[in-house]
């Protein structure tokens, strides 16, 4: 139902809405809560300790001016409680000035006392307006614009009456296991009276959510076990031959890779195998192993990459690798008469390696006898993208490769039709990187430390989240650009961000690489695969808002030389949880055990996310629910398919998320 026929919504309204993704009353009673405030444990300021978090009723007394320091934008607000003064303050939230008018407040968020100077840091807060009290459990919504939080929590309410919540697990099944209303559980996670209820409502439907999404994967997967038509003839000794054509010797756990590849491909069925292993663990030679062992076999082979940049550097490394072989690239920046060419000689099997970006899936790119297919980095690739790239040829193996490592309880349940095999070591020469937390007051002292190392001849990455700083809450990556040109100006730097056009990406990452430029001011286009030795800096901002594993992501592109490389973290939101969390990130470099750690700490739901459509999964991030879930949903969707319940029902609502489920991607 649109959103315009609840009550109090309109057209204006609706657009503030829009800027939160939601459209309509299915979206408005799915944007679930990120925090509960227990209205029964208000506090007194003077019984808070330092950086505990409270809630608190005061009065905001006044609001100063926004004041610029540096590259922070702070607003200032004296509050009241009881005769005792204190202030509040917002970081980079200029935008909260204009919503603070002097009367009485809610506010929470994490309390500083030093020496008796009280405030609290980036707090959430909402007028105690006449008639208006609330009690017991109340939700607290992400916000964006206009919008508060009563607002959103009347217009859920208003939708929670009005829209049809009906579950898709078969009623035997929700007999047999006693599983609650559905419709119960979304009223009970918007407004539960008790911690317990919205814990056990937001398990059940995240149930529901995994219980589509798994048996989606099961209806579009197809069979595993489909027999062999491409006979390789490779030798063993032939494959040993091909790796001394790199300059290091494999490790135990490359060696390993390399063996269950050529057992797949001289074996009685074809290869579907995921090959994950940490930042630097050599994924890319094994890759280009299992190349070599359908060119020498007379095939085709494929090389997929998520960006051009990394395409354009796989393609590098391709040809040095392979110079006996035609190798060529298709992007979606290629000219047009390069496109031509290289699709007629490929239809002609005049190639005998492609690499490429999402071009390579387009329908009028075919091939002759494609056998092999790398699919790089798969999980910025949807589920159907892959199954394109695997129709490009008759049968062919493919072997997909992560170094987002996969918690081992979402791998055996989403790649459960794939073999799995891990590389667990790194080269002997690859790096440890030192990485440390930045507090705001060595921040000067920081850029000072890169100023020394770029005049020695080193290079850095500045990687923050956003293009434009339309909220104020990140720091801006052309904002940031401009500001770092300003403080450095004898430093040379180069911006790059995913909406400049492919060959200027392209572009910016050859010249960052060549010693065109010092430090490099990037999104996290740079997360993946991005290979520049001299880079020994990488300088994250606002570190608490990404996941342990894309953290280690990013880190993993320093370290990749033979200098001594550090990783610097900078926290806009010094909460208990984030510190805690980087905390960790300094003390291991151990790719898995962080993911498992970020599973422990995240829940599964941020695992995912979703990229070109639609928005499956990344909704029920906030909810609270523990692995268990996951495996009871597995287990539910496991016996609904082989007893044959309710399956057409099942089909019918895993499809119609279909176009948002085959971009499903793991972070």
């Amino acid at each position: 139902m649109e959103l315009t026929l609840l009550r109090g919504v309109t057209q204006k309204r609706a657009k503030e809405f829009a800027r939160l993704n939601i459209t309509d009353t299915a979206e408005l009673v799915r944007y679930f809560p990120r925090a509960y405030l227990d209205m029964t444990n208000r506090v007194s300021v003077r019984e808070v300790y330092h950086n505990d978090t409270a809630l608190l009723a005061c009065r905001l007394v006044s609001v100063e001016p926004v004041r610029y320091t540096g590259r922070m934008k702070m607003v200032r607000a004296l509050l009241e409680q009881d005769g005792d003064n204190f202030t509040a303050v917002w970081f980079n939230m200029p935008y909260i000035a204009q919503k603070l008018k002097p009367g009485e407040y809610l506010f929470y968020g994490r309390v500083q006392n030093y020496y008796d100077r009280i405030s609290l840091v980036n707090p959430s807060f909402e007028p105690l307006e006449k008639n208006h009290r609330l009690k017991g459990l109340v939700p607290v919504y992400p916000l964006r614009g206009g919008l508060t939080q009563r607002t959103i929590r009347d217009c859920v309410a208003s939708a929670l009456r009005t829209e049809k919540i009906e579950t898709v697990i078969p009623p035997e099944l929700c007999r047999k296991y006693a599983l609650s209303s559905l419709r119960e559980a979304y009223a009970a996670v918007h407004l539960p009276a008790t911690q317990g209820q919205m814990q056990n409502a937001s398990e059940r439907i995240a149930l529901e959510e995994y219980f589509t999404l798994i048996s989606a994967f099961k209806l579009i997967k197809g069979d595993k076990n489909e027999a062999r038509i491409n006979r390789y003839s490779v030798t063993e000794r032939e494959v040993a031959a091909f790796e001394k054509r790199f300059p290091f010797a494999f490790t135990a756990g490359q060696q390993s890779a390399v063996r269950a590849i050529y057992d797949d491909l001289t074996g009685p069925t074809r290869m579907n195998r995921l090959l994950q292993g940490d930042v630097g663990s050599g994924k890319t030679a094994v890759a280009l192993t299992g190349i070599f062992m359908a060119v020498k076999s007379g095939f085709q082979a494929v090389y997929l990459s998520p960006t051009e940049v990394l395409a354009a550097q796989n393609f590098e490394v391709l040809k040095r690798i392979f110079p006996e072989y035609r190798v060529e690239y298709l992007a979606g920046g290629s000219a047009a008469k390069e496109k031509r060419d290289v699709k007629a000689a490929l239809a002609a099997g005049e190639i005998s390696i492609l690499c490429g970006t999402h071009a390579v899936l387009q329908e009028d790119v075919r091939f002759c006898n494609l056998a092999f297919c790398v699919c790089d980095e798969q999980h910025r690739f949807g589920v159907s993208q892959r199954n394109t790239l695997g129709e490009k040829g008759v049968s062919p193996d493919v072997l997909v490769m992560s170094a987002t490592p996969i918690p081992r309880t979402l791998s055996l349940i989403f790649y459960g039709d794939l073999d799995i095999t891990t590389i667990p070591d790194k080269p002997v020469m690859r790096q440890e990187v030192s990485t440390s937390l930045i507090p705001a007051y060595k921040y000067d002292d920081m850029l000072a430390y890169i100023r020394r190392e770029t005049r020695a001849g080193k290079q850095a990455y500045f990687v923050c989240a956003r293009i434009e700083d339309d909220e104020g809450q990140v720091t801006s990556v052309t904002e940031l650009f401009e500001e770092l040109k300003g403080r450095l100006p004898e430093v040379r730097f180069a911006l790059l961000h995913g909406r400049m056009k492919d060959r200027e990406k392209s572009a910016v990452m050859s010249d960052f690489k060549a010693g065109k430029y010092d430090c490099l001011v990037s999104t996290t286009v740079i997360e993946v695969g991005v290979d520049v030795p001299n880079a020994t800096i990488m300088v994250i901002y606002n570190a608490e808002r990404y996941g342990l594993s894309q953290l280690h992501q990013l880190r993993g592109r320093v370290g990749r030389g033979s200098e001594k490389s550090y990783c610097f973290l900078l926290v806009g939101n010094e909460s208990e949880s984030a510190l805690e969390r980087l905390n960790i990130l300094k003390t291991t470099n151990d790719g898995f055990k962080l993911a498992e750690k970020d599973l422990e700490l995240r829940g599964s739901g941020d695992f995912f996310g979703v990229r070109q459509s639609g928005k499956f999964l990344s909704d029920i991030k906030n909810l609270r629910y523990s692995t268990d879930v996951i495996f009871a949903a597995k287990k539910l969707s496991d016996e609904a398919f082989e007893r044959r319940l309710n399956t057409e029902a099942i089909r019918a609502a895993a499809m119609k998320k279909y176009d948002s489920l085959k971009d499903v991607v793991l972070n």
